[in-house]
């Protein structure tokens, strides 16, 4: 397996962000997809953890047999929510026993039911810590950014602050949000690099496959739908089939977008779906915009 900050540098990488499947139902649709995006040829996937570590077992055991059966660079979601320091120790040492090199350290959300975020009892204190924790551990680790901001920030000296401190910490690359304006990418970046921070920025990008879903997803991160793209949306919100065919062109156009101007990938958050990401990735291929699959997929 591979470190993913050594993956970056001379070619643009996709990505794939799935959560882990938690019905019967839903794990065959899960492994279905797999199979068709594995083909791909992406540099990792990463698998999410529920809210306050509730599918710690079963994202590991996803990252596993993405690892083993696929041979795919898997790539765990650890949140400091709902774990002590000594549980988090372990799951680390697990994870590196299944395989992974790398790992995503989140601070994670509130507890169910709760607004604000604490740190558990015997916990840590925030995601500063889990990266020094999982550094010290071995990983290359992968941070959270913001290009829109984060419902707790209290400003931009603050957020480039704590950013620094990851880096400082052992953050080598890190992966956006999902949002729709580029611009907010290109600004988001412009003042981390005047900031001194020069890590990769790994755009993340969702294709619009539902109205309903988007407006769930946008309100539950904070991400701002442009009114331009809400028009075009509501205009088809009685036709599914043309609001995903307009997901996957806006996506894609997107993607390009950044990637011709310098991105060093997309990462796209696939819903556990695979027609979308499929379609995307095909257009920024055949267009140049990223390297082909080294097979046929």
């Amino acid at each position: 397996m591979t470190r993913i900050d050594a993956q970056l540098g001379s070619e643009p990488i996709v990505s794939f962000e799935f959560g882990p499947p938690r019905t019967v139902e839903a794990e065959l649709s899960f492994w279905s997809a797999i199979e068709e995006l594995a083909a791909l040829e992406p540099a990792f996937v990463s698998v999410t953890c529920g809210a306050g570590g509730s599918t710690r077992d079963l994202t590991l055991a996803v990252v596993r047999r993405l690892a083993r059966e696929r041979g795919l660079e898997a790539v765990p979601h650890v949140t400091a929510t709902g774990f002590t320091r000594d549980e988090l120790v372990a799951l680390l040492a697990e994870a590196a026993a299944g395989g992974a090199d790398n790992v995503l350290a989140l601070r994670g959300d509130p507890p169910r039911g709760e607004s604000t975020w604490r740190a558990p009892e015997g916990g840590l204190k925030s995601s500063l810590e889990l990266t020094e924790l999982a550094a010290e551990a071995g990983f290359c680790v992968l941070g959270a950014a913001y290009p829109e901001p984060h419902p707790d920030s209290r400003g931009w000296a603050e957020d480039l602050a704590h950013i620094r401190a990851k880096v400082d910490a052992g953050v080598s690359v890190l992966v956006t949000q999902l949002f729709f304006d580029n611009d907010d990418y290109r600004r988001y970046v412009e003042r981390l690099r005047a900031g001194g921070v020069d890590v990769p920025v790994l755009p993340g990008i969702i294709p619009v496959t539902s109205t309903s879903m988007i407006e769930r997803v946008a309100s539950l991160c904070g991400a701002t739908i442009p009114t331009a793209l809400r028009r075009e949306l509501e205009l088809r919100q009685d036709d599914p089939r043309a609001v995903a065919e307009l997901g996957v062109a806006y996506a894609t156009a997107q993607a390009a977008e950044l990637l011709s101007e310098g991105a060093p990938g997309v990462h796209l958050y696939t819903l556990n779906r695979s027609p979308a990401t499929r379609a995307i990735v095909s257009a920024l291929r055949a267009a140049g915009a990223l390297p082909a699959a080294t097979t046929a997929g």
